[in-house]
């Protein structure tokens, strides 16, 4: 078990599920070629650590066809799972209206695994997804590196809707808690500014296994401001990948007790602070209890 009594409630606010290929197949603009990682095997891994909330997130492969995630939505019980899409200037405004029925709550921004883009580019596609959004009450969750957070810093700052930066802002754990890109976060964060999701430390380690040293960037960003706080496990862990030359996915085999257990040593086990990240914040954040 993870170290700590993980609370009744407790949600995973990041992980996402693939299909066979030729019942969904891959954007043409892909950085790998995924396969099958449905909800029971998930619920088979995470149940037992104590999470009955989920929130599925639309994998870069699949581009702007959101039907694999959708019809995981559809099947599944709407008190326990919630969505973030990816749309592009095609989507109508019909079939956002059906992806709310179905319990999206925001669209993602990946400005990395599909290449990175200027900071301008960058900028205008925040804003553009910002005045597509904003009406719903739904949030931007942003994907990106450090070097581009710091420019989009000022924007996000003033962009009016939710902003979710996935990952702890892609913070180098070799850099320590205080480098470029997280220092900007951390000021978001505390000012109310953004959300973040504490997710991916074995993104931000360059351990192997373990990720202990990506606890200062996770404390730093709890203690920031606890109420802006959520996390989420990246299962099912898709491995590296190239833009414009697609391989067949590895799935890491992390230790999901780690992942978890990075949680709660960075809120230091605290369970009023682990009730906030894991229940109370996620709540808010994607309605669950609406």
């Amino acid at each position: 078990m993870p170290g700590f009594a993980v609370p009744a409630g407790a949600t995973d606010c990041h992980m996402h599920v693939f299909g066979n290929m030729a019942d969904y197949p891959p954007a043409t603009l892909r950085a790998y070629d995924p396969t099958p990682a449905n909800m029971a095997e998930y619920r088979g891994v995470f149940v037992p650590l104590g999470f009955s909330r989920i929130v599925l997130v639309q994998p870069s492969a699949y581009g702007t066809d959101n039907r694999c995630m959708l019809e995981a939505l559809r099947a599944d019980d709407a008190a326990a799972t919630r969505g973030v899409a990816v749309i592009d200037g095609t989507t109508t405004e019909a079939e956002l209206d059906a992806m709310a029925v179905l319990r999206v709550r925001g669209i993602r921004l990946n400005l990395v695994s599909n290449g990175i883009p200027d900071p301008a580019a960058a900028i205008a596609a925040l804003r553009g997804a910002a005045a597509r959004i904003g009406p719903r009450g739904w949030h931007v969750q942003i994907f990106c590196l450090p070097s581009l957070l710091m420019a989009l810093a000022p924007a996000i700052a003033t962009l009016g809707v939710p902003v979710v930066v996935d990952h702890m802002g892609g913070a180098d754990a070799r850099l320590g808690a205080r480098q470029p890109g997280l220092d900007e976060l951390v000021d978001l964060v505390a000012a109310g500014a953004c959300w973040v999701k504490v997710s991916g430390p074995n993104r931000v380690s360059r351990a192997p296994s373990g990720f202990r040293d990506a606890l200062p960037v996770a404390r730093r960003l709890i203690e920031a401001n606890p109420a802006r706080v959520v996390w989420g496990s990246d299962w099912p862990h898709i491995g590296p990948h190239k833009v414009g030359a697609p391989e067949t996915v590895i799935y890491m085999k992390h230790d999901n007790t780690d992942l978890v257990r990075i949680l709660g040593e960075a809120a230091g086990g605290d369970p009023a602070l682990l009730q906030q990240v894991l229940v109370d914040n996620p709540a808010s954040l994607y309605g669950f209890d609406a």
